[in-house]
């Protein structure tokens, strides 16, 4: 019983604790003492109270406007909402800050800022990728901007993590498609993808699957269009053998090859005899 007592007793103080704090953090909003709000501010925002802290810079920024102080309130304020993981919201005030002070000594480390916040909203790969494509073009614009800047080596590592990314779950959307026997569509997002990523380390393999979706595409059509398809079957075996003439998918490749030459034989042969039946017929008895 005495420790059940006593944890009410704490509990109480607690509440009690909390309610002073509540009612002073109130009393601090409704202040028109801004020196003493500037300085709360500063406080909350060093401590790590971002919730705190970002009323008070918000009314300050209003208060303060066209003064010195509130270049750095302008800075710290998408700090906050950075703390808080709020990496949206944080990027728009990093990107005000350098539209505001374009040629503040902060605008370099905010606008790497700005792009930094779009690559902590870069999802997982097999989720909608439009953020990473931003936060790679934001970074590369701050590699043109800054070009000498001590964050470029790391600026260059976040892109090439990102692009491997994009590389990832463009192979694997292509994949799907050959796996799925959609081989039209295989191809073309498999050549889609070497021209996005040509030093790809799957390159020899993207280009193998290309020649294999080319077969089995000729392969599963009707016989008025595998001529051409098989055609282009010889194509992307010319390709690959050109670049690839050690394969490991080497044997694969060249009996794709001959397989596809004996099916233009044949297309021709066919060919030939509709047309001396053609004739025939044209010509009945020889006449």
């Amino acid at each position: 019983m005495k420790i059940k007592h006593l944890y009410t007793i704490l509990f109480v103080l607690f509440c009690m604790s909390s309610f002073s704090c509540k009612s002073s953090y109130q009393k601090l909003l409704k202040s028109s003492d801004y020196d003493l709000k500037l300085q709360k501010a500063k406080q909350y925002y060093n401590s790590g109270n971002y919730i705190k802290a970002i009323p008070l810079f918000e009314e300050l920024i209003g208060i303060l406007k066209g003064t010195q102080d509130v270049e750095d309130l302008y800075y710290f304020y998408p700090y906050c909402y950075f703390g808080q993981g709020d990496y949206q919201f944080a990027s728009y005030y990093f990107k005000n800050f350098i539209d505001y002070y374009p040629r503040s000594p902060k605008a370099e480390d905010a606008r790497f800022m700005s792009a930094y916040c779009m690559y902590k909203l870069s999802p997982v790969i097999d989720l909608d990728q439009s953020f990473t494509h931003k936060a790679i073009e934001a970074f590369q614009l701050f590699a043109n901007t800054y070009p000498e800047s001590e964050k470029i080596e790391e600026c260059n590592q976040l892109m090439d993590e990102m692009r491997k990314k994009l590389e990832v779950k463009s192979y694997r959307a292509a994949k799907l498609y050959y796996d799925m026997r959609d081989y039209k569509s295989a191809a073309k997002a498999l050549n889609n993808m070497l021209l996005d990523f040509p030093e790809t380390d799957e390159r020899e393999e993207v280009n193998f699957l290309i020649l294999k979706s080319n077969f089995l595409y000729a392969e599963n059509s009707i016989e008025e269009k595998q001529e051409e398809r098989y055609n282009s079957t010889v194509a992307a075996y010319l390709s690959f053998i050109e670049k690839f003439a050690e394969s490991e998918y080497l044997k694969e490749a060249e009996d794709i090859y001959e397989k596809s030459n004996k099916e233009l034989d044949r297309l021709k042969m066919g060919e030939k005899e509709k047309k001396g039946l053609k004739k025939i017929l044209t010509n009945p008895l020889g006449g």
